[in-house]
C-alpha cells in the first residue's frame, strides 16, 4: 500500500467519514488534512530517527508494540484512540505543535479548536500504516527507519508525478516535494514554508495549499 492509497482508500475515507459525522467537518476537507499531515509527520519521524539513534529505536519499540497496522483493517478504532494520537502528537511536533496546527487550521479553514482532535485521530492510521510498511519491508531495528521513511516518501513523490494531475495529487505533490527539500534541514520549516507559506502572500494569491484547497473544496 503506498502513501496515496492510505489516503485515498478505506482507510483514510472510513477516517474522514467519521471525523466528519464527529466534528461537522466535510469529508474532502479531512482527506485533504490527511494528505498533508501524514508527509508532514513521516518526514517528521525521519528526521528524528536519522539524528537520533535513541529516538530510532523507541519508534522501531513503538511500531512493534502499538502500531501493526490492524487499524487500517479497522479504522472505527481511531475514535477510542484519539487520545493516544494527540500525545503521538505532542511527541512528534514538541514545542512546535501550535504552530502546525495553527497553519493547518489557517489553510485548511479547519477551527483551531478542531484540527487537534482531527489530527489526534488521524496520527493513529498514520503510525499503523509506518507500522506496516515496517513489516512488510522486514526492518527490524530503528537503523533502518530513516530509510524506510525516505522511502515511503520518495515513493508517494514519484507517483503523483506519474499520475494525471487532480486537487488531491496536486497537494500531494506539493507536500511532498517539501517534504524530500532539506532547505532548513527541519521538516516542519519546509513543508510549512514551501506548501503552506507561512501565511504570507503565497496564500493571497492561487498559490501553496491555500489555492490547492479552494480547487478541492470548492472555494471554501
Amino acid at each position: 500500500m503506498s502513501l496515496i492509497d492510505l489516503i485515498t482508500g478505506n482507510a483514510g475515507n472510513q477516517v474522514a467519514t467519521q471525523a466528519e459525522n464527529k466534528f461537522g467537518i466535510s469529508k474532502n476537507q479531512i482527506i485533504a488534512l490527511l494528505a498533508v499531515a501524514a508527509p508532514l509527520v513521516i518526514s517528521y519521524l525521519r528526521k528524528k530517527s536519522q539524528e537520533d539513534p535513541n529516538e530510532a529505536e523507541a519508534l522501531n519499540n513503538a511500531l512493534d508494540k502499538d502500531h501493526d497496522g490492524s487499524i487500517l483493517d479497522d479504522p472505527s478504532q481511531v475514535e477510542a484512540r484519539q487520545q493516544e494520537g494527540g500525545s503521538i502528537l505532542d511527541h512528534i511536533f514538541g514545542g512546535q505543535k501550535a504552530t502546525v496546527e495553527n497553519q493547518l487550521s489557517q489553510n485548511t479553514g479547519i477551527s483551531m479548536d478542531k484540527i487537534g482532535p482531527i489530527l489526534a485521530m488521524l496520527a493513529p492510521v498514520i503510525m499503523g500504516y509506518i507500522g506496516k510498511q515496517k513489516q512488510s519491508s522486514g526492518v527490524t531495528s530503528g537503523g533502518g527507519l530513516g530509510d524506510l521513511l525516505g522511502g515511503i516518501l520518495g515513493g508517494a513523490q514519484s507517483q503523483v508525478q506519474s499520475e494525471p494531475s487532480n486537487p488531491l495529487n496536486d497537494i500531494l505533490g506539493s507536500v511532498l516535494g517539501g517534504s524530500q527539500a532539506n532547505n532548513s534541514g527541519n521538516p516542519l520549516n519546509d513543508i510549512l514554508g514551501s506548501v503552506l507559506g507561512g501565511g504570507n502572500q503565497q496564500q493571497q494569491s492561487q498559490g501553496g495549499l491555500g489555492g490547492l484547497l479552494g480547487s478541492i473544496l470548492g472555494g471554501k
